[in-house]
């Protein structure tokens, strides 16, 4: 069978990835054609574009790059049409896919979509484009299936969260081979995970590395987003005490105390690494406040969104500064309150399902095109 897949960010890359091997396992003739990245790339099959080239955040940017965004949508649509898979899989990344899934409905393509985009959050409205574009979805959060299937009267898959199976199948590593490697010393470490686009990246990092002279007796260590340039984070780095690893990130959390990081899928993996952490989260001022208009969440992180309460700390565009910083990563480091976290992260985990995400999505998808 022939798969077209769309993934347009660094969690899309690795989850699109997890699922393209179990598909493997599932269709000796698997062929892949997809947007996407190096972990997509991997494991075979023709990479159309890099989702580096894709990452506009917020609603300035994207008008900025309007242009750009609407190229990249045309040549997506004549793309799948010279390729005519068997099916199309839309990971996340709503903003693009809802655009080439409308017209690959209308174009009489199979339309499934691996990881619902957020649209409890915001957009609700948009249910009604999933519900006349959308063949088969795969949701990963216990929530979702209760709110597709109960509030819209639409059937889904709830095939746990793959986040699970990454963590779970990685090889570990060693923590003392790791601090050689990557001239750490012999401090506990304090990871920086700031995003994987360059204006997050920039917007959050400088107040991240501000904390670091009340924190002498660790070293903090940049996790760098695997679709940006080591040469990019340089100009971050100015004190003996912080380090940078790129594409190292698990191993990094593997050995971690604490973490600073920004909102989004890495707020659960650190979680699931069982990290105490601390959620930053700053756009531009005008983005801000439109996202504070239109969404109703009472949290932004999953870790909080999941549990239906207050696990970790979010700081959250003005109160995300030096002192609030500096006085949250002071509570994380308490071992009294890191127990607490322990038992809400063990908690966590049991409500995402479990493993085997990935092969019970490939089955799915095998099993509803054959």
């Amino acid at each position: 069978m022939k798969y077209y897949i769309i993934a347009g960010e660094a969690s899309g890359d690795l989850h699109a990835s997890n699922l393209m091997k179990e598909l493997v396992a599932e269709d000796a003739n698997a062929d892949f054609r997809f947007w996407g990245g190096d972990l997509m790339q991997q494991v075979g099959g023709t990479l159309v574009k890099h989702y580096r080239d894709l990452a506009f955040m917020g609603f300035v940017e994207v008008a900025v790059n309007l242009k750009t965004i609407l190229g990249n949508i045309k040549f997506c649509k004549k793309d799948i049409e010279a390729y005519q898979p068997d099916v199309i899989i839309f990971v996340d990344y709503p903003g693009f896919n809802f655009r080439i899934m409308e017209w690959a409905k209308v174009k009489g393509f199979r339309t499934h979509y691996y990881i619902s985009p957020q649209i409890w959050a915001w957009k609700e409205n948009r249910i009604k484009a999933i519900k006349r574009d959308v063949d088969e979805m795969y949701v990963i959060l216990p929530f979702e299936k209760e709110f597709y299937e109960k509030k819209h009267q639409f059937p889904v898959h709830f095939v746990g969260h793959p986040l699970i199976d990454a963590i779970s199948n990685r090889k570990q590593v060693d923590p003392a081979v790791f601090r050689k490697e990557n001239g750490l010393d012999d401090k506990p470490v304090i990871a920086l995970l700031p995003g994987s686009r360059k204006q997050e990246i920039t917007k959050k990092l400088s107040v991240m590395l501000s904390v670091i002279n009340d924190f002498k007796a660790y070293q903090f260590v940049i996790a760098g987003a695997p679709g940006q340039e080591p040469a990019f984070y340089e100009q971050f780095i100015g004190n003996a005490n912080v380090h940078f690893v790129t594409g190292k990130t698990y191993d990094l959390l593997s050995i971690a105390e604490a973490a600073l990081v920004t909102s989004g899928t890495a707020t659960l993996e650190t979680a699931l690494f069982k990290v105490p952490e601390v959620v930053c989260y700053k756009s531009s001022w005008l983005s801000y406040h439109i996202a504070k208009r239109v969404i109703t969440l009472s949290y932004i992180s999953l870790v909080n969104l999941i549990m239906d309460k207050e696990v970790v700390k979010e700081l959250i565009q003005g109160d995300l500064n030096t002192a609030n910083l500096t006085k949250e990563l002071k509570k994380i480091l308490d071992p009294e309150y890191r127990e607490k976290v322990f038992l809400d992260y063990y908690e966590l985990e049991k409500k995402l399902g479990g493993k085997g995400a990935s092969k019970k999505t490939a089955q799915l998808i095998f099993s509803k095109i054959t």
